[in-house]
């Protein structure tokens, strides 16, 4: 229970981070920024250095996760993240680093058997299901997120803040 609860809490802050992302994206016009935020993420949620994590080819990436161990719903997120990134890249001018993103991201997804959006710059299919993933402690169907809130009395204080919650914090 308390590792579902902490996995919950690690899925929502990473999902908080890629909509923090894309708001700095559009609002401060500033993709560069939002790249290095989903760096820090990545880093945070895989509890290791994100820049040696990233600096990883393709194939060698998807390996290094796979040997640490890392959640495997964690790992749609880090995929899904490092995807985002490689538009933001791009966005911001670094088309050569933006590639070799996005073919990390594909290798993560084909090692641990997941799909990716076609489109990498449409923002709602990359987020498509992980605000849900992260309000039930992954990806995993039978395990009710209203369960541990209610449990610590967090289901009433979650349904209070609205639908842009995330942005209050």
């Amino acid at each position: 229970m308390f590792e579902q609860d902490y996995l919950m809490r690690q899925l929502l802050l990473f999902f908080k981070a890629i909509v923090r992302s894309q708001e700095v994206k559009k609002e401060d016009d500033n993709p560069q920024e939002a790249a290095d935020m989903l760096e820090d993420a990545i880093g945070s949620a895989t509890e290791m250095d994100g820049v040696a994590l990233l600096s990883l080819s393709p194939e060698s990436i998807a390996q290094v996760i796979r040997v640490t161990g890392i959640d495997p719903n964690v790992v749609q997120f880090v995929a899904r993240s490092i995807l985002l990134e490689s538009v933001y890249l791009d966005e911001a001018g670094d088309r050569g680093l933006s590639e070799v993103r996005a073919a990390q991201a594909h290798a993560i997804a084909a090692e641990f058997g997941f799909e990716l959006p076609d489109d990498p710059s449409d923002f709602e299919a990359i987020t498509e299901g992980l605000e849900q993933a992260a309000l039930a402690g992954g990806f995993e169907e039978d395990y009710a997120p209203e369960d541990a809130l209610d449990a610590f009395g967090l289901l009433d204080s979650i349904d209070s803040l609205g639908n842009d919650w995330y942005l209050k914090q």
